[in-house]
């Protein structure tokens, strides 16, 4: 099936089995060392379809996280935090969100990391990605 949109066509299986694809070599590749360090991966309940729309540890510290992403930047890697949560943001805050509020939000906000992922992500760009964030936990931790 496609979708059409802006006049370009969208092979959405093709797209899919790809993203699957970085997903499962990222999940395959790297289980060894989550379950070695205690990180935590991705968690997709049972009863849900999984999206592949990213891929992202949460590590133990926000200190860990900086690290490892300047670990990974130093290598030409960019990885990158999630997201701020929206209590926040400028209007999250105008909407009476303040510091302190959803402390389980901040607390996963600081300590997770997302793995580059994209459709066009090569194998040996991904193996090289999966090396150097195993060299680089192993350094840091």
């Amino acid at each position: 099936m496609c979708r059409r949109g802006l006049g370009v066509e969208f092979p959405i299986r093709q797209i899919q089995a790809k993203r699957r694809q970085v997903w499962q070599c990222y999940d395959d590749n790297l289980h060894e060392l989550i379950m070695r360090y205690n990180l935590r991966p991705p968690c997709v309940p049972h009863h849900c379809q999984q999206p592949y729309h990213m891929f992202y540890l949460v590590l133990h510290s926000l200190e860990l996280r900086q690290a490892l992403i300047a670990y990974l930047r130093e290598r030409g890697i960019l990885s990158v935090f999630h997201y701020l949560p929206l209590h926040f943001s400028t209007m999250g805050q105008q909407f009476g969100g303040k510091k302190g509020d959803c402390p389980v939000t901040k607390d996963i906000c600081d300590r997770l990391i997302r793995l580059p992922f994209f459709n066009t992500l090569s194998e040996s760009d991904q193996e090289f990605v999966i090396m150097n964030v195993k060299a680089g936990l192993e350094t840091i931790l």
